[in-house]
């Protein structure tokens, strides 16, 4: 990889999970690092400390990336503390998970303003701080293409956020920006927790062709390379690191 010090990335909901490993990723190899996180202040907190321990800066903001307005903010405060950025990855995400029948418009409306809208509106100001072109990688998941119990909405966003990573891979190539995605298979973060079907996730994420559970640390390096110049000819690609679990191994209740 080319020399990657003093490079600037912002990584949105890096607080914890998977954001929080691509943010250690990030900073090993010697990006200044700005990440986003929302409710989670101590979590946020605990992050910087690590993050700065590896002898970079780091710059934690608070936003709510449902509001634009706040998106807005986020990015003027980039601009103030670093002038300009290289990396912007869309790895916020949130969502109500229930059938089609128990959704409200509130939950959908939320669920796409996070997933989907919030990384067109972060790529769009992300471009005004890079003169000099960089890299845009979104974090999507299988549920874009493959139907999870109760993904629904989350899975439909999703599956926006992977078109809008084709049409910004295009638009924004002129720019010298290039764009791409990597969707995870089922990653061991706290996540699972949130899922109605947690234990059905649990038992199918052990099931990789690897042998063992997708971490965050997997997402993330391949997250850095899609960043670096190796990867100057993968454009609007969406990039799946899922230790080949559906290839064989669908989610099921019955799953042993």
């Amino acid at each position: 990889m080319a020399d990657t010090k003093n490079k600037v990335v912002l990584i949105t909901g890096g607080s914890r999970g998977i954001g929080k490993a691509i943010a250690m990723e990030f900073g090993n190899l010697g990006y200044h690092i700005a990440f986003n996180y929302f409710r989670n202040h101590e979590a946020a907190e605990q992050t910087r400390r690590e993050i700065e321990t590896l002898g970079v800066r780091c710059l934690k903001l608070r936003a709510h990336l449902a509001e634009p307005d706040q998106i807005a903010n986020m990015f003027q405060a980039v601009a103030q503390e670093f002038s300009s950025i290289d990396v912007l990855i869309n790895n916020a995400a949130s969502g109500v998970q229930r059938n089609a029948d128990e959704l409200t418009t509130k939950h959908w409306d939320w669920t796409m303003n996070i997933n989907a809208r919030a990384p067109w509106l972060c790529s769009v100001e992300a471009t005004k701080l890079m003169p000099n072109g960089g890299s845009i990688v979104n974090i999507t998941s299988e549920g874009s293409r493959k139907v999870l119990p109760y993904y629904l909405s989350v899975g439909t966003s999703k599956a926006a956020l992977e078109s809008l990573t084709r049409y910004l891979a295009v638009e924004l190539a002129q720019k010298g920006i290039n764009v791409n995605a990597v969707s995870g298979g089922y990653v061991e973060t706290g996540a699972f927790e949130s899922f109605p079907n947690k234990q059905d996730m649990v038992t199918s994420s052990k099931n990789t062709l690897a042998g063992r559970v997708i971490t965050g640390t997997d997402i993330a390096k391949v997250t850095a390379f899609l960043c670096s110049e190796d990867a100057l000819m993968i454009r609007g690609q969406i990039i799946i690191v899922d230790g080949g679990i559906t290839l064989t191994a669908p989610l099921s209740s019955t799953d042993s």
